[in-house]
């Protein structure tokens, strides 16, 4: 993401999310506690922007995109989104999907780790959002359902069917998918669905925690390793190798690097500046 701007202010006030930086992580939290989080077309527009505006800024190191209530995300609201979808037109339908699916792409293309702090209920678009972070760190309420095939649609929503078989495999996503049963905490830890369980309640704390190591650690070096993690997905081993030689060599001029061989000959702590 580059980091110019147009003459257009920084969103100061978010109407569907809850946003609170510091010391260079983010908290992004859904809040419509009263209808499990379900997602609204507000909602997908203000995390897609959302997401843009910190890329942008380069002042992000972390972020945890978290739920209020009882649970992380339902998905998309029944009446406000697929009651809303049954009048609508062909291109608007494809300027829905389409924009839901670029919410995916800003998680995923970001330049900073994300990490989904999970309780309670994570489906449909609930399920794919935390499924499109770096890590899941979920408590033992955490339950993921993919529904689409539920409500007659491809289960292949937002990215699903590209990114479910690369975290779980293809068994497991075939599964999941098609049937759209309910994942519980264990079995999704079990199968790799999950990063890290946490005790009852702790999953906030537990991401928070993570959020804050990778913000204080070489904040260059860790968008880098996200950004191979996504384009060598479909790379042959040629094409990988070479990307990994070339974008090696340029963080060997970076100030961090550096930084690093003089902490270890001084005997210190290494000061990262992410650049």
């Amino acid at each position: 993401m580059s980091p110019f701007t147009g003459s257009a202010a920084r969103t100061c006030d978010w109407e569907h999310l809850r946003v609170q930086l510091a010391d260079g992580v983010a908290t992004v939290t859904l809040t419509r506690p009263e209808k499990l989080n379900a997602l609204t077309f507000g909602a997908y527009a203000d995390l897609r922007d959302l997401l843009a505006e910190l890329s942008r800024e380069r002042a992000v190191r972390a972020l945890v995109l978290a739920g209020e209530g009882r649970g992380f995300c339902s998905g998309g609201d029944v009446d406000e989104i697929i009651g809303a979808t049954l009048g609508m037109d062909t291109g608007r339908l494809l300027d829905f999907n389409r924009m839901t699916g670029q919410v995916v792409r800003a998680i995923r293309e970001c330049p900073f780790p994300v990490i989904a702090a999970l309780h309670g209920v994570a489906a449909g678009a609930g399920a794919v959002l935390a499924l499109a972070a770096d890590f899941r760190v979920a408590d033992p309420t955490a339950r993921f359902a993919f529904l689409f095939t539920r409500v007659s649609l491809s289960g292949g929503d937002m990215g699903a069917a590209y990114l479910l078989p690369r975290v779980v495999g293809l068994g497991h996503a075939t599964r999941l998918l098609m049937l759209g049963e309910p994942v519980r905490a264990p079995e999704a830890e079990r199968i790799g669905l999950i990063s890290e369980l946490t005790e009852d309640g702790r999953a906030d704390d537990a991401a928070q925690a993570l959020a804050r190591r990778l913000a204080d650690g070489p904040a260059l070096a860790l968008a880098q390793t996200k950004a191979l993690l996504t384009a060598e997905l479909d790379m042959p081993l040629a094409a990988s190798i070479e990307l990994d030689a070339s974008t090696q060599a340029l963080l060997m001029h970076g100030e961090d690097y550096a930084e690093f061989h003089a902490a270890f000959t001084e005997k210190r702590a290494p000061k990262w500046r992410g650049r």
